[in-house]
């Protein structure tokens, strides 16, 4: 093993970059690339590449004890995981890629077994017939290529699981290289030969433009013939470093320049005293209107009238939407970057009109749409107009939070409650809304009660002195008299909590939020179906409830009392009611006689008792031919 290795301060497992100037540099700073794991000693550092590896590497990197960078692009895990899971429930794989590409390796090192490839008709034609497999694809392929490819392997798999894995940042790419090719007269494109995204880039470009040419550097320019009125289009590999594309693109303007001059020598020329007299002057902070000249991986260059074009980061993008030609408005945060370019951002703007805006809003007594973003100690952290707001816990909801995280992701309206210019701290509260919302539900509710009609209630409490029962969101009161038409000891004598009852409307006040229900009005009342439900000569049970000189009173159902004259308590004469029945007893009496409009019931034991003694002799004892002769 080569000592300069040894002692790097981080291996990588290939090329980290397929760019030769890149790997170079790297190198230089003692970042040493190795092709296998043999050259890899004991507790080294290793970077894994973003291609990734399969998974026996990883296992072989452990035990040696390597500290393991893994840089494995997101796209490219997220199809490592795919096929892992694809392999244990022992679903065939196929790889829709370069077999000998990294990645695609990498990949086919989480199937167990390993899985196929495919790249062109005859590898698809080659598979045996299958019941089901998933196919993925190498994040660069073409998507026609793809979708052509998985239209032949149908014809061999019964039960496809196809997922597009291609890369949207790749097919967007080779999207704009065509369109970009198709209006250039020569297109450039750069980035690592060894490439498999830079040479697609070429490929469709090629197909596109005759005259496009495929370089490393910017020194490869000076072979080419370009004329001064060739539209000249420019891209690059994923791969490919900013600075080389920069340096391409300052030497095209060299050229450009210099191809001018030569063929235009009677070309007026002005001064740069005159050229600067004719371009804007930038401060930090100033507000400039812009036009976007160019769309790199992770920048935008806009013209701002400057002598130098300016740069706004994608993340400092308001919208990754734009396009060559737009116009966008930018504000300037730095007026040279130390490489003479001009910082710009979109952001900034943003937020600043967001905070006027969120100040309007609380000053105007308006409510706000917020994002809750993440539960931090005390409260909740939300996303209101792209500034980050607090919402303490005690204002997140009209009652006890036990879980603040479940309002992260959640969408909701929002006061304003402080703002702090000097720190730019803002205090929002969601409960303020619901309390809000809530009055004026209540208060719409309140205008729906109409005294006299009958509406439907949930039981939600007892008191001594009746039911509290909820009509749709307000607790309405049932007396203990308007429980039943009967006396009522308890309330729980007649409702019990969370029974569905009809209630009817006596009263309503709206200003002292009170309202007052009838139960036993929803119920007929029994005397006026007395003589329907107890007709005379009927047998029913009661409960004596009051016993008087002259009888007994038996309760037939609340409300509804009938009387046992003391003649029909029993068999034989008693001296008094209670020789034969007392206040509690459960009896049987038969009605004699019912006046609904006198309230009367009158009822007979007696007459019960000499029923059963006749029912309980036997017949034979009536048999004609027991009869004495006369």
């Amino acid at each position: 093993m080569d000592t300069a290795a040894a002692a790097a301060p981080a291996m990588t497992l290939g090329p980290i970059i397929h760019n030769p100037q890149m790997v170079e540099k790297l190198a230089r700073e003692g970042v040493i690339s190795v092709e296998t794991l043999k050259d890899i000693p004991r507790g080294s550092r290793v970077v894994i590449r973003s291609h990734g590896v399969g998974r026996s590497q990883i296992e072989a990197l452990q035990a040696l004890n390597c500290e393991i960078l893994d840089a494995t692009c997101p796209f490219v895990a997220r199809i490592h995981e795919m096929v892992r899971a694809a392999s244990e429930e022992g679903i065939p794989v196929i790889v829709v890629g370069e077999r000998e590409h990294p990645e695609v390796v990498g990949i086919l090192g989480w199937s167990d077994p390993p899985g196929s490839t495919v790249m062109c008709a005859e590898d698809a034609e080659a598979l045996p017939e299958m019941e089901r497999a998933l196919i993925v694809s190498q994040t660069t392929m073409v998507r026609s290529r793809f979708d052509e490819l998985c239209a032949l392997l149908k014809r061999r798999i019964r039960h496809p699981d196809i997922r597009a894995t291609i890369c949207p940042a790749t097919q967007d790419r080779q999207s704009e290289v065509t369109q970009l090719a198709q209006r250039a007269d020569v297109m450039i494109v750069v980035g690592g030969r060894q490439s498999s995204n830079s040479a697609k880039l070429y490929r469709l470009a090629k197909a596109a433009c005759p005259r496009t040419l495929f370089i490393e550097t910017a020194q490869e320019l000076e072979q080419f013939q370009i004329s001064a009125s060739d539209v000249i289009g420019i891209t690059a590999g994923a791969s490919t470093p900013d600075c080389i594309i920069k340096e391409v693109v300052a030497r095209m303007n060299d050229i450009e320049k210099k191809v001018s001059v030569d063929d235009t020598q009677e070309q007026a020329v002005m001064s740069m005293e005159d050229v600067e007299k004719t371009l804007v002057q930038l401060r930090p902070g100033q507000i400039v209107t812009g036009t976007v000249v160019q769309i790199t991986e992770d920048e935008v260059c806009v013209n701002v009238g400057y002598k130098a074009d300016g740069l706004v980061k994608k993340s400092d993008l308001s919208s990754t939407d734009v396009k060559v030609g737009d116009e966008i408005e930018v504000e300037v945060v730095k007026v040279n970057d130390g490489e003479g370019n001009v910082l710009l951002s979109q952001k900034n703007i943003i937020n600043r009109k967001a905070w006027e805006e969120i100040v309007a809003k609380q000053e105007a007594g308006e409510f706000v749409e917020g994002v809750g973003k993440e539960a931090v100690k005390g409260g909740l952290l939300a996303d209101v107009m792209g500034v980050r707001t607090f919402i303490p816990a005690s204002q997140l909801s009209l009652r006890y939070v036990e879980k603040i995280d479940e309002f992260v992701g959640q969408t909701m309206t929002l006061k304003i409650i402080e703002i702090d210019k000097a720190k730019k701290r803002i205090v929002a509260s969601r409960k303020q809304v619901l309390q809000v919302e809530e009055a004026a539900r209540k208060k719409e509710l309140w205008n729906t009660f109409e005294v006299g009609s009958i509406v439907k209630g949930t039981v939600r409490r007892l008191a001594d002195f009746g039911a509290f029962v909820d009509i749709g969101g307000v607790d309405g009161l049932v007396h203990v008299t308007d429980l039943s038409w009967g006396r009522v000891k308890h309330p729980s004598d007649v409702v019990s909590v969370g029974q569905e009852i009809d209630v009817k409307i006596l009263n309503v006040d709206p200003e002292r939020e009170r309202i007052s229900l009838s139960y036993k009005q929803t119920q007929p009342r029994p005397w006026t179906v007395a003589g329907e439900k107890y007709p005379v000569g009927s047998v029913v049970e009661g409960k004596v409830v009051r016993i008087t000189t002259f009888g007994a009173f038996v309760e037939l159902e609340p409300g509804l009392d009938g009387l046992v004259h003391i003649s029909q308590c029993a068999l034989t004469r008693i001296a008094k009611v209670e020789d034969a029945v007392n206040v509690g007893d459960i009896v049987r009496v038969k009605v004699l006689d019912v006046n609904t409009e006198a309230k009367r019931i009158s009822l007979s034991i007696r007459e019960v008792l000499e029923d059963e003694a006749l029912d309980s002799v036997p017949e034979d004892e009536f048999a004609i031919d027991d009869i004495p002769e006369a």
